[in-house]
């Protein structure tokens, strides 16, 4: 199957093209956060406060990137079980999110807003951390800094390798094999 090259932010008329099964090369500044993070991030929206970035059209990794060899910019990024981010993850498609990367299944709640708000949610493959991290090629802290490295990073990618698992008509890779 051939990759499908996606620039992030994203635009509606690509993600809605994108299907279940389909080996994508994003590029383009990619959030990360873990359970932590996202935790902190839902209760400022419960507040009424703003995030501290904005995820309008954008993707989160849920990722805890490991310290970066010299010459790299990161170290290994392998992805995190996605399922613990799912008490967090609607309120974020609602602020305008449209993409997830992570491993593992996804609630039911999560993915009827991923089909709600047209986002979609994509696995990067367990095991290739050092081969993920490749595809790094900057890294600043975002927020939280005090979570380490499960703080809020942006990353700016070139041709990250991801696969859409669950599509934005909710069509599911895992059930469809």
């Amino acid at each position: 199957m051939e990759n499908k090259k996606i620039n992030l932010p994203i635009d509606e008329k690509i993600l809605l093209n994108l299907k279940a099964g389909d080996n994508v090369l994003i590029t383009g500044y990619i959030y990360t956060g873990r359970d932590a993070a996202h935790k902190r991030l839902v209760s400022l929206l419960e507040e009424g406060k703003a995030l501290p970035f904005n995820v309008q059209n954008q993707f989160i990794y849920y990722v805890g990137p490991a310290p970066a060899k010299p010459g790299y910019a990161c170290g290994p990024a392998g992805p995190t079980t996605s399922y613990r981010m799912d008490p967090y993850t609607v309120p974020l498609l609602e602020k305008g999110l449209k993409g997830m990367i992570g491993k593992g299944t996804r609630s039911q709640e999560v993915i009827d807003g991923i089909k709600k708000h047209k986002a979609v949610y994509l696995a990067a493959v367990g095991g290739a951390a050092a081969l993920i991290s490749k595809s790094i090629k900057s890294k600043e802290v975002i927020c939280y800094e005090d979570l380490g490295t499960e703080a809020v990073h942006k990353f700016y990618v070139e041709d990250f390798p991801a696969i859409v698992v669950i599509d934005s008509k909710g069509n599911n890779l895992y059930e469809l094999n």
